[in-house]
């Protein structure tokens, strides 16, 4: 299975997912013609697109939903989420409620329920026809036991590591941004990523991607000290137990 993720952190967040003639999004929170570009530098053609699946309703991660207008692509988002998605189609309106799986091509794709400050958030996992597990876990400020089950055993993980905690008090934002940041309902701490995945990896090769990292309030070598540091407390070390990339 082929991982581009087209863009990653505030600014904005797409992830395509591609194995053999089948190309699903993650989230589509940068702007259209910035998705078609992206899509054609690595080699996927807009129009092959089978399905966008939104994480939730905030601008960096649906800005460009228009594209599903434009190919016809259905959209899948939480039911409730659509309170706050305006820019799609009827027709192309995929809700996701409690359960279900979706197969769309060659994937079949699965939900789970994270903990942001939105109105339906969700988590995917996503498998190919190879049985082959993707588990992506963007904006939540928690990891509960629900889903570590929901993302247990996959090849790849593509989860958040948003911030630290110092970085974040030591920063200039209102009080109030400092505590949606910090809360059960804001963004995952390197810590807090670094812990989740430390219950996950078993030392078979996975990949993790690291995404989603605050430019002020964060440091991509942090985050990768932090995971790193925390794996091989099991003993696992990147390059022989897994393979990590900060995005």
């Amino acid at each position: 299975m082929k991982v581009d993720i087209l863009a990653s952190g505030s600014s904005g967040n797409c992830i395509a997912l591609t194995t053999n003639e089948t190309t699903i999004l993650i989230d589509a929170g940068i702007a259209k013609t910035k998705i078609e570009k992206r899509l054609l530098e690595v080699g996927i053609t807009p129009n092959r697109v089978e399905a966008i699946f939104v994480t939730h309703a905030h601008s960096d991660h649906i800005k460009g939903l228009p594209l599903a207008n434009k190919y016809k692509i259905p959209v899948y988002a939480g039911e409730r989420e659509w309170k706050n998605i305006t820019t799609v189609e009827d027709e192309l309106i995929r809700p996701i409620g409690v359960g279900g799986i979706f197969g769309c091509g060659q994937f079949i794709v699965s939900h789970f329920n994270v903990h942001h400050d939105a109105i339906d958030p969700r988590g995917y996992v996503v498998w190919n026809l190879d049985n082959f597990k993707v588990s992506i876990c963007l904006d939540t400020g928690l990891v509960d036991k629900s889903m570590l089950n929901a993302m247990r055993h996959s090849d790849i993980y593509i989860i958040e590591a948003n911030h630290d905690p110092r970085m974040v008090e030591a920063s200039d934002y209102p009080n109030s941004v400092k505590a949606r940041i910090l809360s059960h309902v804001g963004h995952l701490s390197n810590e807090q990523t670094a812990k989740a995945l430390r219950e996950l990896v078993v030392g078979k090769g996975e990949r993790i991607y690291l995404t989603h990292l605050s430019s002020k309030n964060n440091l991509p070598t942090l985050a990768e000290m932090t995971v790193k540091r925390e794996l091989l407390k099991k003993g696992y070390q990147a390059g022989n137990h897994y393979e990590l990339e900060v995005v």
